[in-house]
């Protein structure tokens, strides 16, 4: 059987119909990349699957990492998925990606500026084309969620009577109930006014076979990266790390980590503390409540001699 064949059965199969939507499209993007790699003269789908080894597995692999390694570590996960199903089904007998070694990723640590937050807001809400992609990277960084989430939102999730918006997030199903500040509210009831006749918040701004869709996982860091530039921003930040500048600021501002928890839906607290990172704001934020509480004790007891 060739690669090709095993993927249609894969998109046949119950497992792959019962997912959402949503990572049905994030599969088939993955699923496209790995089938359309060369190896050794041809594509991988091409291929009889029993023909295809671990050491062409280790190949591919090494190729998709070198356009980034967490976008190689969720195209070889999804191909693990697709071998599986081969292997159970009985349409292979081994998985050649099972013992290929993933990469760690290093963290980020790119933090935005409130300059370049808003000379990006600025140049994207100029112009209609890029209007849609300036929202998600405001809603990203003023909720502190992920772009992924913010691309798909639908107009069901935002309260306009009571300006909140309740998130259920795709990477682990938390769900999340923010309010929305004035600036990004009076932003969104202009886009429901424009936008709110389709199901998306912020889908590409113009219709593809009368349809409206939201972008890509692929497209939106490409159309970003172009928006970035016109707007002056540097290459070594991505819109993906506006959700760590938001994060951070809470961080610096004193926010608790449960508190933080209730806004970007982690749920355990060693998810927080990367972003609890030394600087001079949060350091002197900690200082200056301390000799705050210094003061007090000292007032209050000085009040209770007099």
């Amino acid at each position: 059987m060739k690669l090709s064949k095993l993927i249609e059965d894969y998109y046949s199969s119950y497992e792959y119909r019962q997912l959402r939507e949503e990572t049905k499209v994030q599969y088939k993007y993955f699923i496209n990349v790995m089938k359309n790699t060369q190896a050794e003269g041809k594509s991988l789908c091409q291929y009889n699957v029993e023909k295809i080894t671990t050491k062409m597995a280790k190949t591919a692999y090494n190729e998709w990492c070198e356009k980034g390694i967490s976008m190689a570590n969720h195209v070889i996960s999804t191909t693990r998925i697709v071998f599986n199903h081969g292997v159970r089904e009985e349409l292979c007998l081994l998985n050649p990606f099972a013992n290929v070694r993933r990469r760690t990723a290093e963290r980020r640590k790119a933090i935005w500026s409130r300059d370049d937050v808003q000379k990006l807001l600025s140049v994207a809400y100029s112009d209609f084309s890029t209007r849609n992609i300036g929202l998600i990277a405001h809603m990203a960084y003023e909720w502190c969620q992920r772009l992924g989430d913010m691309r798909l939102l639908t107009w069901d999730s935002i309260n306009f009577v009571e300006q909140t918006v309740h998130i259920e997030q795709s990477k682990r199903r938390a769900e999340v109930f923010l309010p929305i500040e004035d600036d990004l509210f009076s932003m969104l009831v202009q886009q429901h006014e424009d936008f709110g006749f389709q199901p998306y918040v912020a889908p590409r701004p113009y219709a593809i076979k009368g349809e409206y869709r939201p972008y890509t996982l692929h497209k939106l860091p490409l159309f970003g990266r172009e928006l970035m530039e016109r707007a002056g921003i540097s290459r070594e930040l991505r819109l993906s790390d506006l959700r760590r500048t938001g994060t951070t600021e809470m961080v610096e501002a004193g926010v608790g980590i449960g508190q933080i928890m209730s806004v970007t839906g982690h749920a355990n607290p060693q998810s927080v503390k990367p972003y609890m990172k030394n600087t001079l704001a949060s350091a002197n934020l900690a200082l200056t409540q301390r000799q705050n509480r210094d003061k007090s004790t000292v007032d209050a007891a000085k009040e209770e001699y007099i």
